[in-house]
């Protein structure tokens, strides 16, 4: 299945790095990313690979399993790359994190994410 980039972003937030449950973590995981997907993290490194994103998407639903993702704009779109600003924190509370998620699509899913970590305003 193919999605728009817009999707892809919103979906990553969302039923990836939001999901709670293992299962429906890694059917969204291999349903978004393309096989030979790389994620950097500006604090951990580089992951290759849907299992390294289902790993290090599980540790960090782990640590902070009641935390959400929240866009705090609409995504954007420009050729195959997007990027959508957004926090973490637990629901009804101030947010404790942010961030901007920047993506590389490759036929309608996501080849590349890049995470840099904002500063709360």
């Amino acid at each position: 299945m193919s999605y728009s980039i817009s999707t892809l972003l919103k979906r990553n937030l969302q039923d990836v790095f939001g999901e709670g449950d293992p299962e429906r973590r890694r059917a969204a995981i291999d349903e978004l990313y393309t096989e030979d997907v790389v994620f950097y993290d500006p604090s951990k490194g580089v992951y290759r690979g849907r299992d390294e994103i289902d790993r290090i998407a599980g540790a960090i639903k782990a640590t902070h399993p009641d935390f959400s993702y929240q866009p705090i704009a609409e995504p954007e779109e420009v050729g195959d790359g997007g990027r959508v600003p957004w926090v973490s924190g637990r629901p009804g509370e101030a947010p404790e994190y942010a961030g901007t998620d920047f993506i590389i699509a490759r036929d309608g899913r996501i080849a590349a994410i890049y995470l840099f970590f904002d500063k709360l305003s």
